[in-house]
C-alpha cells in the first residue's frame, strides 16, 4: 500500500470525509461513534489539533487513522477518553503502524486499540476486555440474554424505582436531554468523584469539558451526543453522557448523587436505557474497558482492546514497556488510593500557587 502521510483534519476535502464514512460503514467492527469523522471534528472544535494519517487522497483513500499529537508522540483522537481506537481501512487493505512514525513522530501510543488487529500485534503490551450489553428487543431482549446477576440487578432496579416513587415522588427518566445545566451538573459531580478517589481529573482541561458540550450539539448519523437524566421528584439524582452511532450507544460518563446510592440509580439508568433502545434505534450499549462490578454483572458479551506503543527502535520499546509496567504495578499496589490522593493534593496546591502568582502579576 501507499506509505502513510500525516495531514490536518481540516485539510481533508468533503469527498475524503465521505470516503472515510463509507469505509467505516463497510466494516461492522467499526460501528462505534469513535471511528466517525464527526467525533474527530468535535475534538478539533474543542481546541485539540487533530492529525489524520492517510494513505492517499481523494477517492483513492483506503486507510485513515485519526490522531492527536503531543510533540513527538502521536495518540488516537480523543485521548485519553477514547474507549475504542483503530484504523479505518478499505476491504483488503492493511497498514503498517511504523509508518505513523513520520514528520518527527517518535512513538505512537494506544490504550484501547480494538482487536483482533494483526498489524498491531507486535506492539501490544497488554489486553483487556471491553464488555457490552446487547439490547436488541429492548429490556425483554436483554433479560433473555443476561446472566442471573444481570437479571437480579435489573429486578432490583425495578423495585428501587417503585420505592423512590413512594418515598420521593415521581421518577422521571429523560433519555435525550438538551439541558446544558444538567451537563454542567454531571461534569461537576464527576470532578467531585475524581477528587474523592484521588483519580486524575479528566475534566481539569477546558477542552475536555468543551468536547462534551460540542458533542451534545452533534447530531450526525455516525456520532451523536446523548445526555440522559434521572430525577426523583424535582431532584436530579443521576445523569449519563454518552455518544451513539446508528446501532451502538457508548456508555461514557455516568455519575450519581451519592446521597441516593441506596436506590441503585446507576442500574435504574441502565434499565431505562434498555427499555428505550428500540425506540431510539440502538442495539448495543458498549460499557468500555474495565472490571467494575456493575459491568461484570450487566454484560452480555465483550470485545478485546489492547494497550501498547509503536516505537522506532528496540531501546525505546524496552523503555516504554518498563514505564508502563511501573505504572501498572503502582496502580495494583494496596497504597494506590493513598498515592492517588497525594498526587491529586499536590496538583491542586500547584494549581492554586499558579493562580495566586497570576493574580499577583495582574494577568
Amino acid at each position: 500500500m501507499t506509505a502513510l502521510r500525516l495531514v490536518g483534519l481540516t485539510d481533508l476535502t468533503p469527498t475524503e470525509l465521505d470516503v472515510w464514512r463509507s469505509l467505516r460503514a463497510a466494516n461492522p467492527q467499526l460501528d462505534s461513534p469513535y471511528f466517525d469523522p464527526s467525533f474527530a471534528a468535535a475534538v478539533q472544535a474543542s481546541g485539540v489539533e487533530v492529525t489524520v494519517a492517510v494513505d492517499g487522497r481523494g477517492a483513492d483513500l483506503a486507510a485513515v487513522v485519526a490522531c492527536q499529537r503531543d510533540g513527538s508522540v502521536l495518540r488516537p483522537v480523543g485521548w485519553p477518553g477514547a474507549d475504542f481506537q483503530g484504523a479505518v481501512l478499505a476491504p483488503g487493505a492493511t497498514f503498517e503502524p511504523r509508518e505513523l512514525l513520520v514528520d518527527g513522530v517518535r512513538s505512537f501510543e494506544f490504550d484501547h486499540w480494538l482487536l483482533p488487529c494483526a498489524e498491531m500485534e507486535p506492539w501490544v503490551e497488554s489486553r483487556a476486555a471491553s464488555p457490552y450489553v446487547e439490547v436488541t428487543g429492548g429490556l425483554d431482549g436483554y433479560l433473555s440474554r443476561a446472566s442471573k446477576s444481570g437479571r437480579d440487578n435489573m429486578g432490583q432496579a425495578r423495585r428501587r424505582t417503585a420505592r423512590a416513587e413512594r418515598e420521593l415522588g415521581p421518577v422521571t427518566f429523560c433519555a435525550q436531554s438538551s439541558d446544558a445545566e444538567a451537563l454542567a451538573w454531571l461534569i461537576d459531580r464527576k470532578r467531585e468523584q475524581y477528587a474523592a478517589t484521588g483519580a486524575r481529573d479528566h475534566f481539569a482541561s477546558e477542552d475536555r469539558r468543551a468536547l462534551l458540550s460540542l458533542l451534545l450539539d452533534t447530531h450526525e448519523p455516525g456520532c451523536e451526543g446523548i445526555l440522559s437524566t434521572l430525577h426523583f421528584g424535582d431532584v436530579l439524582v443521576a445523569a449519563h453522557f454518552g455518544i451513539r452511532s446508528q446501532r451502538a450507544l457508548h456508555w461514557w460518563f455516568p455519575v450519581y448523587d451519592p446521597a441516593f446510592a441506596n436506590y441503585a440509580t446507576g442500574w435504574i439508568m441502565l434499565r431505562e436505557l434498555a427499555m428505550v433502545a428500540p425506540e431510539l434505534g440502538f442495539e448495543r450499549i458498549d460499557l468500555g474497558r474495565g472490571d467494575d462490578e456493575y459491568k461484570r454483572r450487566a454484560r452480555t458479551g465483550e470485545v478485546e482492546v489492547a494497550a501498547g506503543a509503536t516505537v522506532g527502535t528496540p531501546a525505546r520499546r524496552v523503555g516504554h514497556k518498563a514505564r508502563r509496567a511501573a505504572v501498572t504495578a503502582a496502580k495494583a499496589s494496596p497504597l494506590a488510593p493513598l498515592l492517588r490522593r497525594a498526587v491529586h493534593s499536590r496538583r491542586r496546591r500547584q494549581a492554586d500557587a499558579r493562580s495566586r502568582t497570576t493574580t499577583a502579576s495582574g494577568r
